[in-house]
């Protein structure tokens, strides 16, 4: 297992995000990026919670945000460098936005992104 810290694992979520184009960043809504050491009952490298854009009324969306989860020790147990883990949060991040924009599990393993 790779030993990243929860702030270094923070900082490659934060690249991560920043990695993503702005016209795409820009379009999203309502929803909070967070770090945890793990899923309490799954093995998980991330989790998206709340309401894809695409399902959302033209009302918008209640009052609480949709969450997008990274769990840094499954993902550091996952990878074999430090570089891998790097790779894994950057694919992870991406695969859990995808999902806030109505992207499913079948598209992103049809896109590479599974």
């Amino acid at each position: 297992m790779i030993v990243v810290t929860e702030a270094e694992f923070e900082k490659l979520v934060g690249d991560a995000l920043d990695a993503i184009p702005d016209e795409l960043y820009d379009l999203l809504d309502n929803v909070v990026v967070t770090v945890e050491d793990r899923h309490p009952t799954e093995q998980l490298l991330g989790l998206y919670e709340g309401v894809p854009l695409t399902e959302r009324d033209a009302y918008g969306y209640g009052e609480f945000p949709d969450r997008i989860t990274v769990y840094r020790l499954p993902t550091c147990a996952d990878a074999a460098s430090r570089e891998e883990v790097v790779e894994i949060v950057r694919v992870t991040v991406v695969h859990e936005v995808a999902h806030h924009f109505g992207i499913d599990d079948d598209q992103l393993d049809d896109l590479g992104w599974a």
